[in-house]
């Protein structure tokens, strides 16, 4: 693994789009310049160019809010929604006037525990992250789990495509088209498998690993081909080059917060609070990452404890998602 340092942005230098969010975990920008996070009441807030905002909320099928971790906005304008919630998961498709319906719920006859990340890529195909079978899933906060796994949902149905894996977060398939990149926090590494055209996938190859106080959560490409990788805790975001190579992007690490979770790390005593307390002198605990804007040279951040979205001029152009072009149909 070789560190390169090309200077860091300035935390000066970030700015903050979105008010009264509620744990945005999952950001998406769109080229109409509208940005969309999920929100913990129960569906998507979508914040227009001029920073208006509208929040489009749907109900679980059990009654309860729907608890959204990751979105994806599909072909046909509607959003799909990693449920994660206390017990059960699964993904909904949330379209217009609140409407919810299931799209998978279970998997080899066994319900879906609390469910990550969804995508949706250019054939259609949905790929879906579970991080782990544990509950409460921070058993699953520890270096020795390895039973995350990744769905594909196509024509054939719903199958499990990869497991064994150190608690499965985000996914995202490379400019090529022809791999599928995987974050894998506790496991802290950085995956990716080839996608071969049956939709199976090759075995795994590590791209790079992650040391002390990074812990791999959003994941984003940029027009080069680098991955950018966003850690919880410790506020940190790497660019990550196809052969392994990091090069620091940003960072607003408090160094006695990052000690506490890496002891708790190693220890295997790791849990909820670790997570649930924000020690930045900015950020408050980054998940996601998304490129945006005109020429897409404005990176937007997820997070787990703010209230609105920091935001930064990107070095690099990011590159066009598969959702890059459609448009949002569940606001009125």
């Amino acid at each position: 693994m070789t560190i390169v340092a090309p200077g860091l942005v300035p935390l000066a230098a970030l700015r903050f789009t979105g008010t009264d969010l509620r744990r945005p975990e999952c950001v998406l920008c769109a080229a109409n310049g509208d940005v969309y996070a999920a929100d913990w009441r129960g569906g998507v807030m979508r914040i227009a160019p001029d920073g208006t905002q509208q929040l489009a909320l749907g109900r679980h099928p059990d009654g309860g809010p729907l608890q959204p971790n990751g979105i994806a906005l599909a072909s046909d304008g509607t959003f799909l929604v990693a449920h994660l919630g206390a017990e059960a998961g699964g993904v909904y498709r949330l379209g217009p006037l609140g409407a919810v319906t299931p799209v998978l719920t279970e998997i080899d006859g066994k319900a879906l525990p609390p469910t990550n990340y969804v995508v949706e890529d250019a054939a259609g195909r949905l790929w879906i992250t579970v991080s782990t079978w544990l509950s409460p899933r921070a058993r699953g906060y520890r270096a020795d789990v390895a039973d995350g796994f990744v769905v594909l949902v196509d024509r054939r149905g719903a199958r499990v495509v990869a497991d064994g894996l150190g608690y499965t977060n985000e996914l995202a398939i490379d400019p090529s088209g022809r791999w599928l990149w995987v974050n894998e926090t506790f496991g802290r590494r950085l995956a990716r498998f080839a996608i071969r055209d049956d939709g199976t996938l090759g075995p795994r190859q590590t791209v790079t690993t992650f040391g002390a106080g990074f812990f791999p959560d959003g994941l984003a490409f940029d027009a080069e081909g680098h991955a950018w990788v966003v850690s919880i805790v410790s506020n940190r975001i790497l660019r990550v080059a196809p052969d392994g190579t990091q090069m620091p992007v940003l960072e607003d690490a408090d160094a006695a917060h990052v000690d506490w979770v890496e002891s708790a790390f190693l220890s295997g005593t790791m849990g909820r609070p670790h997570l649930d307390r924000a020690a930045g002198q900015v950020l408050r605990n980054i998940s996601s990452i998304a490129f945006g804007g005109p020429s897409l040279r404005t990176a937007y951040l997820g997070c787990l404890l703010d209230h609105r979205l920091p935001t930064f001029d990107a070095p690099i152009a990011g590159y066009p998602p598969t959702h890059w072009c459609r448009q949002a149909r569940i606001f009125r």
